[in-house]
């Protein structure tokens, strides 16, 4: 069985005008076992609508479900857009949400993520305290344009931090979408007493590095409420959009049946070819400053097909070897040749041999 203690939150308007986070359950305690963080969509109609709808939806569904696989994580996903089909106005800006999830079961547990809001999964006993590094055993990853760009080396990490369209993401959950868009789903068993999770939608991120993170989780003198707390003093005054997460503390752990290496179940995370919103220029701020407006772009990533590699001591022994038997073949036909052939034949080889080496020849 996996223990928790009580799970912590905050949500918090930043300097936006409007809340659009959601957590799911509003109240959640030590029997707990979903956990859904939805960042609704800044520049869309209803981003906070659709944040609690796409939550409620996919949160309810799963609770009811005694174990939560991937199969069964698909259905509630499914039933989310569903539930979002039914809000859509025929908008021209249409509500969109992120979603993080994170469901325990008995001996492992699942994490799926649309968007860019974040899942992690911290063991503090892991991270160095002198080189602040470590810590982190599974961080999801962004489904944004910036997080692409560092993928294809277009990026460095300092540039990223400063990319003027870092609220341009590439995947999220919309009403009536032609192709649905799909969520990357894990499954674990590695987790143990002391681990962290933590689901935070990107507002936190603007702050809150993760250094800065695993540093604060492992710090033993400060409780679960405490750490939360420094999280969120992190944050306050200085981020710019909404802020939310939640820090579920693993308690205990006692797992029936732990496979060697953990067991990483994936489902499809394939491009999707749909483009909900095309952005016709850089994101700017609005003249209040407090709105970053999030706009969806697909950027397809072609597949090259994979070519075998060959050293170059491996390409010069199989020539090597093919020479080597075309010699042994040679020889042989000559030695057949001269020893069964007659003096005549012998003679015209012989002949033939000399014409071929004669001086005017060579001149030729």
């Amino acid at each position: 069985m996996i223990k928790i203690r009580k799970p912590l939150c905050f949500t918090e308007i930043g300097k936006k005008d409007n809340q659009e986070d959601y957590l799911y359950p509003s109240c959640a305690d030590t029997r707990t076992r979903v956990f859904i963080m939805c960042d609704g969509m800044g520049g869309h109609d209803n981003g906070e609508v659709a944040s609690m709808t796409a939550a409620s939806a996919l949160g309810d569904y799963l609770t009811s479900c005694s174990e939560i696989d991937i199969p069964t994580f698909e259905t509630g996903l499914a039933k989310a857009y569903d539930a979002l089909d039914s809000i859509d106005t025929n908008s021209s800006k249409k509500p969109g949400t992120t979603m993080t999830c994170l469901c325990l079961n008995e001996d492992n547990y699942l994490v799926a993520h649309i968007g860019d809001s974040r899942i992690y999964h911290i063991r503090p006993s892991l991270f160095n305290v002198e080189t602040r590094r470590g810590g982190i055993l599974y961080q999801s990853s962004d489904h944004s344009l910036v997080n692409d760009l560092l993928k294809a080396g277009e990026l460095t990490e300092e540039e990223a931090r400063d990319f003027p369209q870092k609220n341009i993401i590439t995947r999220a959950m919309q009403p009536h979408l032609s192709k649905r868009y799909k969520a990357d789903v894990y499954q674990f068993d590695d987790i143990q007493a002391g681990d962290y999770f933590f689901l935070c939608c990107d507002g936190i991120l603007e702050q809150l590095s993760n250094e800065a993170l695993c540093e604060i989780l492992a710090d033993k003198k400060l409780d679960d409420s405490q750490k939360l707390a420094k999280i969120k003093s992190i944050c306050d005054g200085n981020t710019r959009d909404n802020y939310t997460c939640w820090l579920i503390p693993i308690d205990k752990v006692k797992i029936k049946s732990k496979s060697d290496l953990s067991q990483v179940i994936q489902a499809d995370a394939e491009q999707e070819a749909e483009v909900t919103t095309m952005p016709q220029k850089p994101i700017k701020q609005d003249e209040k400053g407090g709105k970053n407006k999030k706009w969806t772009i697909q950027i397809p990533v072609p597949s090259l097909p994979k070519i075998p590699k060959f050293s170059r001591r491996k390409v010069k022994l199989l020539l090597g070897i093919v020479l080597v038997v075309l010699l042994i073949i040679a020889g042989i036909f000559m030695y057949e040749y001269f020893s069964k052939g007659s003096e005549n034949n012998k003679a015209d080889v012989l002949n033939t041999v000399m014409q071929f080496f004669k001086p005017e020849r060579v001149a030729d």
